[in-house]
């Protein structure tokens, strides 16, 4: 296996796999003795312990300890890991073919991780994803090309919906991110982050950016600055709109200013859900790449994606390193409500009883209740979703009727379960959105796996991004920010 061309770096080493490869079981390292401790270029027999490294093998969920031997005659070493009995392994479970490429990739000073690269990823940029939830963000960078190497989310109820997916994918980091290191996250052209918003939205505390969860968006910074010039090239934010008004907008601009500092210039756009699915739900993003004192944008025009509210802040705010990109027209809203609704028969038992659906209709005010009945005198059937919120300390259930669904919510945002009502031919029906119905006003396919309790599940995609509106963004604006940097 000789050294792969252009492969060199501190952190990692990349391999190219050749037929005696494949038929030996050996994995060479000739020409990367510098990449290993000193001490771990052992002797020709291991007969007592001494130091050596730990390789953890991607896709076999499985750690060795080895160290690379010498030839007892000439005493040189011998070019391939002492300890190989899992090399076939590896090769047959990736289904590695002569001229893939694996990589090497030294974690710390005596931690590795093999895995693979094949000719196809060779051309696949690779991002690293913060506060990953369940997934989502990935879930829309894979279709665009994209390669998740690293992941992150404290939570591990959200790490255990994340692993129903990707079960071989042992990248994910479940943790604070104030507890990883630098050395810890591999290089890549991109980060992702959709960090808590609890401390920002209207629904939340309003604490702001320097809130109990809200201010782990400083643990990504310090991330960033501790990896120095392996920094990435862009960084992806998303959060909720109140973000952009939090302390009046001064945790947006200390936000922005701290990437300015890391060298990078930012951009901003807000995309709502309802232009690719049936779900009212604005978020804000920001764009941000490394200054590499190209000719930026800096004054804003209107467009759907960027409102009054957000050029306001964008040319009031000078003093921050603008890069404003060319943002194309967002697709016209076509989803409707009764798209992502599951046909379930009327015994199935998440249809409320009679007297239970009698009191939710019971708590409209009259005008919601007269769009309900004009619902149930319809000729066919027709669905509307409703939130109870208290007003005047009393608790009223309050009904949208237009097609689109409001804005999943997680419990721990201040706000309860989506409901949903079906009327037409003189009846109705009520019951609360399904987990799986909540996917798809997520954009999320029919394929990804829901086998958890259906709060965890609710939970999981109230928390989580609009995969289309990402897809699209992706697509349209960060495909060409990284054609732009090579």
């Amino acid at each position: 296996m000789a050294p792969f061309n252009g492969s060199g770096t501190d952190s990692k080493r990349l391999l190219r796999v050749t037929a005696g490869n494949l038929r030996h079981s050996h994995l060479y390292v000739n020409g990367h003795y510098d990449f290993f401790p000193s001490d771990c270029i052992g002797g020709s027999r291991r007969s007592t312990e001494g130091p050596t490294f730990s390789i953890q093998l991607d896709g076999l969920n499985r750690t060795i300890n080895t160290d690379i031997g010498r030839d007892a005659k000439t005493g040189k070493p011998r070019g391939f890991f002492r300890v190989r009995g899992w090399v076939r392994q590896f090769y047959k479970h990736h289904r590695i073919n002569p001229g893939d490429v694996v990589t090497l990739e030294r974690l710390s000073e005596r931690v590795y991780r093999l895995s693979v690269h094949t000719a196809e990823q060779m051309s696949r940029p690779e991002c690293a994803e913060f506060f990953a939830g369940i997934g989502l963000v990935r879930l829309a960078l894979e279709r665009q090309g994209w390669r998740v190497v690293l992941a992150n989310d404290i939570d591990p109820k959200k790490a255990e919906m994340y692993r129903h997916n990707w079960p071989e994918d042992d990248h994910l980091l479940v943790g604070d991110i104030h507890a990883i290191e630098a050395d810890e996250v591999p290089s890549c052209e991109l980060f992702t982050a959709s960090f808590p918003c609890n401390d920002l939205s209207i629904a939340g505390r309003w604490e702001g950016l320097h809130g109990k969860e809200s201010s782990s968006f400083w643990g990504l910074m310090r991330i960033i600055r501790d990896m120095g010039e392996r920094r990435p090239q862009n960084v992806l934010l998303e959060n909720v709109v109140g973000f952009l008004m939090s302390h009046g907008g001064r945790d947006f601009e200390k936000a922005l200013l701290a990437l300015n500092d890391l060298d990078y210039t930012v951009d901003a756009v807000i995309l709502n859900a309802v232009h690719w699915t049936p779900q009212s739900r604005p978020r804000l993003f920001v764009l941000a790449r490394r200054n590499e004192a190209q000719e930026r944008q800096t004054f804003a025009l209107a467009t759907d994606s960027r409102p009054k509210a957000l050029i306001d802040f964008i040319n009031m705010h000078p003093n921050i390193q603008w890069d404003l990109r060319k943002v194309p027209p967002l697709p016209l809203p076509s989803a409707r409500l009764s798209d992502i609704v599951e046909n379930l028969p009327d015994d199935d038992p998440h249809w409320w009883n009679q007297k239970r659906s009698d009191y939710f209709m019971n708590q409209m005010s009259a005008r919601h209740r007269a769009q309900a009945s004009e619902m149930i005198a319809g000729r066919s059937y027709s669905y509307a979703t409703a939130f109870r919120r208290v007003r005047h300390g009393k608790s009223m259930a309050e009904l949208r009727t237009d097609g689109i669904a409001g804005c999943l919510r997680t419990p721990r945002g201040g706000s309860g379960r989506q409901i949903l009502l079906k009327a037409g031919k003189g009846r109705y029906q009520v019951r609360l959105l399904t987990a799986r119905e909540c996917a798809r006003l997520q954009g999320v396919p029919d394929d990804y796996v829901i086998n958890v309790p259906l709060n965890q599940a609710l939970f999981g995609f109230g928390d989580a991004v609009c995969v289309p509106a990402v897809e699209w963004l992706a697509k349209k604006l960060l495909i060409h920010s990284i054609r732009h940097s090579e």
